[in-house]
Parts: structure tokens; sequence; C-alpha cells
């Protein structure tokens, strides 16, 4: 890709993320950052204490910035028949360094027995957003046939603000029943004003909804069981004001082994990426419930901008769950929980 080309793409991804009507990231591993896609999620696992930690880093082919982080810690506390959890996400965007960090906690409340379960869950956190006006590139410094005038300086006069630091709220539900999952949840309920002008420009809200089958492949295997071979069928839908996304596939799981094969559409339902998953539990089985858990993924673009141009996306995760010494939870089966699907 000419470095021209190369340099408008970049560009026009950080004034995309300027305008008004911004939108969320999402991860390709979902089931990898279960808080953030659903705080009904929170303390749905077979231990105590579960953390998480995930990275993606989009389009790396081109110019600026775009990588995501989220880092996650819950427990389980079944003496109150819920969790509780802390959350930070962290966003670059653009040659501008758009940069959000939010810090949310979560709790969430389930009912239910062995084989059915209904959660629901509530996020309330403060998120602050930055961006570096210097490092933006205006209409007068740009050459019609040469492109950015190195050296120059416009005359336009950005904002005096380059922070901003808002309250942000979130909530959703989730239902288990035997080899079924189905969950939705609602971010930026209080939709938050982003605006660094002054003039009032609203977070939308992200509506987020999921729903995850398995198929047990092993003869005699029965929902409650963990060994054997599963397929497993997802589907997750986004919507945020006018944009719309959907992400299906499956995963093939099969005891600490877990490939996947999923489909993206882009922002107004046209193709997006097709995205390759694999994930491997360690140390599962172990007598305190210990369980070591690596992802990795690769999105390949398939949308007009294509593949050649961006290099793709690279996801990476891990996760930890485990019991405390002498807890009254371990070997005792409390309910189905959302790592059952993944």
């Amino acid at each position: 890709m000419s470095g021209r080309l190369r340099y408008t793409i970049a560009l026009v991804m950080t004034m995309i993320n300027l305008s008004a009507m911004a939108q969320d990231h999402v991860y390709s591993q979902f089931f990898n950052a279960p808080i953030y896609l659903n705080p009904s999620l929170t303390g749905q696992f077979e231990g105590d204490l579960r953390m998480n930690l995930i990275y993606r880093n989009q389009w790396s082919g081109l110019s600026g910035d775009l990588s995501y982080i989220t880092a996650s810690a819950d427990l389980n506390i079944s003496k109150f028949a819920g969790g509780v959890g802390l959350m930070f996400n962290r966003s670059s965007e653009g040659t501008a360094f758009l940069v959000k960090n939010n810090a949310a906690a979560t709790y969430a409340y389930s009912v239910g027995g062995d084989d059915f379960i209904a959660s629901f869950g509530i996020q309330a956190g403060f998120t602050s957003r930055q961006i570096d006006w210097s490092k933006l590139v205006f209409s007068d410094q740009i050459d019609m046939r040469l492109g950015y005038i190195p050296g120059s300086v416009s005359s336009a006069l950005p904002p005096e603000m380059s922070n901003k630091f808002y309250f942000d709220g979130a909530a959703g539900t989730n239902i288990i029943y035997q080899n079924f999952m189905a969950g939705v949840a609602v971010h930026h309920i209080n939709q938050p004003d982003e605006s660094f002008s002054g003039t009032v420009a609203k977070l939308p809200m992200r509506i987020t909804a999921n729903a995850s089958y398995r198929i047990p492949l092993s003869p005699g295997m029965y929902y409650n069981q963990d060994e054997g071979s599963y397929l497993i069928p997802s589907v997750v839908y986004y919507k945020q004001a006018s944009s719309t996304s959907m992400s299906a596939g499956a995963q093939f799981k099969f005891k600490g082994l877990n490939a996947g094969l999923w489909y993206r559409t882009g922002g107004q339902g046209g193709p997006d990426a097709v995205v390759v998953s694999l994930i491997f539990d360690l140390f599962k089985g172990n007598r305190n419930g210990e369980k070591l858990r690596l992802g990795l993924s690769h999105d390949a673009t398939t949308s007009k901008i294509n593949y050649t141009n961006t290099s793709g996306t690279t996801e990476a995760s891990i996760g930890y769950e485990k019991y405390f010494p002498n807890s009254s939870g371990y070997n005792k089966f409390n309910g189905l929980r959302c790592y059952d699907f993944y």
C-alpha cells in the first residue's frame, strides 16, 4: 500500500473516532472478556477467584494506533448467590491518540439450581477521555497532489479542552438452561457527554445480545459434565446508534483445547472479518480447581479496506481461576456457569 493511501486511511480513522457518534470496540474473543460482554457474568465460573486480561491490536498494517486492553478480576461468592468484580478498560485510537481509560465495579446476583440459572448484573464506573490535538492534521496542511506538507502549521484553532471525565453505567442479564445460554446487556445507560468542544455529544447506548448452545459429541454426555467433546455454536449481536455488528460461529471444545471459527459483519451489516481462535486450558482438574487459560485469535479483514492494507487484527488473552484454600465451594456443583460454554 502506498504511503499516501496509508496516511489517508489513518487520517480517516482519526476523524471517525473524533465524531460524536463514536462506537465502542468489540473483542473477537468475547468469551475471554466476560465482564466486558455483560456485567451479569460477574462471578459466573467454577471457583472463587477469576482474573482475565485481553489485548487487541487492530489493523496493525496501518499508521496510527488502534489498540485495546481489558483487565478484570471477580469473585464468586456462593454464600450471597452472586459475584463482585473490578474492571479496567483502555483504548488508544488514531494518529491523534484518542485515549480512553475506564475503571468500573460490577455486581451480579443469581437464582436457580443445577439445570437452570438466571443472573442479573449492574456496572458503575468512571471514564477519562483524552486527545493530543498537536497530532491532528487539518485541510490547510494537505496538498491535493502531494498529501501532507511536513512542518506545516494549521491556522485552525483546536478547542481548549483536551480531557473529559464522566460517569458511565451498565446493566445486563444472562440465563442458562441445560445446554442453552442467552444474555443481553445495555452499556452507557446514562449516555454520557463525550464532547471536547462544549457542544453536547452523547455516547450512544450499546446493546449486546448473545446466545450459545452446547452440542455433546461424545456418547452418554450430559449438560452438567465437562469431559468429552462439544461443538458450541454462538452468536453475538451489537447495536450502538445506527451501527450494528454480528459475530457468528462455532467452537470445538475437547477437555483443555478449544478451537473456533467466526464470521463478523461490519458497522452497517456488511462483511468485516473471518476470525480464527485457539484456546488452551492448562492445569485443569488440579485439586484446588486451578485453571490457566491462554487464548489467541486473528481477524482476516474481508471488508473493502481488505487484508492486504490492514494486515488484520490480532488478540491475545490470559485467564486464571481457582478456589481459595479450604473453600466451602470446592467439589460442590453450584449451577452452570458461562465458562461451560467456552
